[in-house]
């Protein structure tokens, strides 16, 4: 007579197929959300303008002529010197 459900897999099998299919899905549900995760990402634009800091706009005013050495000097040290506070 021939017993269906028992093909020689003991306790500690059943458990080790239980853990590996847990595991099994575990890993399929992991690669789905990390691939969901990497397609819905915002796309990075490497090569946007920067934006321009203090010193290079008064770097490009001095070079179009718009304000003179001294001018230029004095601002920049206003910049450097920090935030004015009013007493």
């Amino acid at each position: 007579m021939m017993f269906w459900y028992d093909h020689g897999v003991s306790g500690w099998g059943w458990f080790a197929m239980s853990v590996g299919m847990i595991l099994f899905w575990a890993l399929i549900i992991t690669l789905a959300v990390l691939l969901f995760r990497a397609l819905n990402r915002p796309p990075e634009h490497p090569h946007t303008p920067a934006v321009p800091t203090p010193e290079d706009i008064l770097r490009e005013r001095l070079a179009r002529g718009e304000i003179d050495e001294d001018d230029y000097r004095r601002r920049l040290n206003a910049l450097h010197a920090g935030p004015l506070t009013k007493p």
